[in-house]
C-alpha cells in the first residue's frame, strides 16, 4: 500500500526529438486513430460476414443436390410407368407375348409424364439407341392451346440498383465451372451420355454438365425394367438456370442487407468513436497544455456526468491536475518562505561581519562574534530542516506502509523522554485502551510527529508539569492526543501554528532555536496517512485555559 497517493515526478525527461514527435501526434484530423480502429474492427466483421454469405458455393451445391434428388424421384416414377407400358399383349386371353419400349404408347407415356413433371426425358434401349424424346411432337393436327403469361414481376428501384451492381460484379469475376460440355447432337445416342451406360447396367446415374454459354445442365439416368428385366435407360435433364437464379436472388438480397448493415454499422461506429475518441482527445489536449505550461490553472474537461470509464478518467485527471497545481503553488510558496527565512540570518550575518571589520573595541567584537556564531547555527539549522522537509514529501509518496501498533509506538517514544527528562520535574503519562490499536503507515514518521508534539508540550510546560497522551478508538478511526499544562495557544493562531516557519515560542527560549517547520512537517505526515491534525486549548468549567492539546485522527 502506498501511504501517499499524491503525484511524484520521475527522473527521466523526454528529449527534444520525443517532444517534437509528441507534438505531431497531438495534431489529429477529424478521425482519430482510435476512431479509425473502432470503425475498421466493426466494418471488418460486417464485410467478412457478407463476403462469406456472398460466397454461396454450399448453397449452390445444396440446390444442385436437391434437384438431383427430385430428378431421381421423377425418373423412378416415369421409368416405372414406362416399364408397365412396355408389356405388349397380342392374344385374346391376355397372355404376354413380348416386352418392348419401341412403341407408340411408350412415347405417349413419356411425353405425358414429362409434361406433368416439367422435365425433358430421353429413352434409350439397351444398345444405346434413342427410342423416344419427350420434346418431339407425336402427331400433328391438334388444336393449339394458348394461355396468357403472368405480368412481369415489378421490382423496387433499390433492388434493381443492387441487381445491376451484382451483374457488374459478376462480369468482373465470372463464375467458372469445370464441367464437361453437354452434347449437342441432333439425334443423341447412349454413347453421348455415360450415365446411360450406368442405367443399362441397373444403377442410377447422375451428371453435371455445362453448355457453351456456361449454363448448368443436370441429368439423371434411371433403368427401365419390366419383370426385373432391364429394357433400357431413361435420361431426365434439367437446366441449371433456376439454380443460378436462386443463387443470384439470394446474393442480391444479401447485398442489400449488407449495404443496410454497413450503413448502420458505420453510423454506430462514428457515434462510438465520437463518444470515446473525442473525449479522450480533448483530455489528451488539455493534459498536453498542462504539460507545456500554456496558461495558468488549465481546466480539464469535465465528463463526470457520463457515469462511465471516461467520466472516471475525467474526474481522475481533474483531481490529478488540481493536486499538481496545488503542489506547484506549495513549491512556490515554500521557495518564497525559504528565501525569506534565509535572508534574515544572512542579512544579520552580513551586517555583523561588516561591523566586525570596522570595530576595534574587543568587547563589542566579542558580541559581534557571538552574533555571527548564532546566525551560522541558525542558518545550519534552517538548511537542515528545510532539506528534511523537502525530502519528506518524496519519501512519503514512495514508501510502503505497514501495520503500526500505536501503543507500542507511544510507549517506545515515552521511554526515551523519561530517560532524557529524568533530571527534570516534568512527568509523562499515557492513557491507553486495553487492546492493541493498529493503523497502516510508516512507524518512523509517526514517531517523528509524536516527538514533535511532545517536544512542543515540554517546551511550554511549567516546572513539575505533566504531559498527557491519550489514545482511544472510534468506529472507523483512532484518536491520539498530546496535552500539556502550558499557557495555551492564542485562539487566532490555532491554525496558523501549522504554517511553515511560524514560531510561537516561550520567552525563556533564545531566538532562532527553532526553524518553525516542526508542526508543518507533522501536518504533512498526517495528511499523507489520510488523517488530520488540529490544535485546541484545554479549559475548565469557567473557561480558564489549562493548556494546549493537539489531536491526531488516523483511519483504522
Amino acid at each position: 500500500m502506498n501511504v501517499d497517493p499524491k503525484l511524484h515526478g520521475g527522473d527521466q525527461v523526454p528529449d527534444e526529438k520525443k517532444s517534437e514527435n509528441r507534438e505531431k501526434k497531438v495534431r489529429r484530423g477529424p478521425f482519430s486513430s482510435l476512431g479509425r480502429r473502432i470503425m475498421a474492427i466493426n466494418l471488418f466483421s460486417v464485410v467478412f460476414l457478407a463476403g462469406g454469405v456472398l460466397y454461396l458455393d454450399q448453397f449452390r451445391d445444396g440446390l444442385i443436390e436437391a434437384r438431383f434428388q427430385a430428378l431421381t424421384t421423377n425418373g423412378r416414377m416415369i421409368a416405372g410407368a414406362l416399364g408397365e407400358a412396355a408389356l405388349q399383349e397380342v392374344s385374346l386371353d391376355g397372355q404376354v407375348q413380348y416386352l418392348t419400349l419401341d412403341s407408340l404408347p411408350i412415347k405417349r407415356v413419356l411425353r405425358r409424364l414429362s409434361i406433368v413433371t416439367n422435365t425433358p426425358g430421353l429413352l434409350f434401349d439397351r444398345e444405346g439407341v434413342l427410342i423416344a424424346d419427350s420434346r418431339r411432337l407425336i402427331s400433328a393436327g391438334r388444336n393449339i392451346v394458348s394461355e396468357e403469361l403472368p405480368p412481369p414481376e415489378v421490382k423496387s428501384p433499390v433492388r434493381l440498383f443492387f441487381e445491376e451492381l451484382y451483374d457488374g460484379w459478376e462480369k468482373l469475376f465470372p463464375a467458372k465451372y469445370d464441367y464437361p460440355l453437354f452434347p449437342t447432337n441432333p439425334i443423341p445416342s447412349g454413347a453421348d451420355f455415360q450415365e446411360i451406360g450406368t442405367a443399362i447396367n441397373g444403377d442410377n446415374g447422375r451428371m453435371t454438365r455445362q453448355t457453351y454459354n456456361g449454363e448448368l445442365v443436370l441429368s439423371v439416368s434411371v433403368p427401365v425394367q419390366g419383370f426385373k428385366h432391364i429394357l433400357g435407360g431413361l435420361l431426365l435433364t434439367e437446366s441449371g438456370n433456376s439454380i443460378d437464379e436462386s443463387v443470384r436472388s439470394a446474393q442480391v438480397t444479401t447485398l442489400i442487407v449488407f449495404a443496410v448493415t454497413l450503413v448502420i454499422t458505420l453510423l454506430l461506429s462514428l457515434f462510438l468513436a465520437r463518444t470515446i475518441a473525442a473525449p479522450i482527445h480533448m483530455l489528451a489536449e488539455a493534459a498536453d497544455k498542462v504539460r507545456r505550461g500554456i496558461g495558468r490553472r488549465m481546466v480539464i474537461p469535465d465528463f463526470s456526468e457520463r457515469k462511465d470509464e471516461i467520466g472516471d478518467l475525467s474526474v481522475s485527471f481533474r483531481a490529478m491536475t488540481t493536486a499538481l497545481y496545488d503542489r506547484l503553488d506549495a513549491i512556490e510558496a515554500f521557495a518564497a518562505d525559504v528565501a525569506h527565512e534565509l535572508k534574515n540570518p544572512l542579512t544579520s550575518l552580513g551586517t555583523a561581519v561588516q561591523a566586525f571589520e570596522r570595530v576595534k573595541d574587543e568587547e563589542i567584537r566579542e558580541k559581534l562574534r557571538a552574533v555571527i556564531v548564532s546566525d551560522v547555527k541558525r542558518l545550519d539549522r534552517l538548511i537542515t530542516d528545510i532539506s528534511a522537509a523537502s525530502r519528506l514529501d518524496a519519501e512519503l509518496s514512495r514508501s510502503e506502509g505497514e501495520p503500526v501498533d500505536l501503543i507500542k509506538l507511544v510507549e517506545g517514544v515515552l521511554d526515551g523522554y523519561r530517560t532524557t527528562q529524568m533530571f527534570t520535574a516534568i512527568s509523562f503519562d499515557f492513557k491507553q485502551p486495553e487492546k492493541a490499536v493498529k493503523v497502516m503507515g510508516l512507524p518512523g514518521r509517526l514517531g517523528q510527529v509524536l516527538r514533535n508534539l511532545i517536544d512542543n508540550a515540554v517546551s511550554f510546560s511549567p516546572e513539575a508539569g505533566q504531559v498527557l497522551i491519550r489514545l482511544k478508538e472510534e468506529d472507523t478511526s483512532v484518536i491520539l492526543s498530546v496535552e500539556d499544562e502550558g499557557p495555551g495557544i492564542p485562539e487566532n493562531k490555532l491554525d496558523a501554528i501549522f504554517s511553515r516557519f511560524y514560531t510561537e515560542r516561550p520567552k525563556a527560549e533564545g531566538f532562532g532555536r527553532h526553524s518553525g517547520l516542526g508542526l508543518s512537517i507533522s501536518r504533512l505526515v498526517i495528511d499523507a496517512h489520510g488523517g488530520t491534525i488540529s490544535a485546541q486549548n484545554r479549559t475548565d468549567a469557567s473557561g480558564k485555559v489549562l493548556g494546549a492539546m493537539f489531536l491526531i485522527k488516523l483511519p483504522k
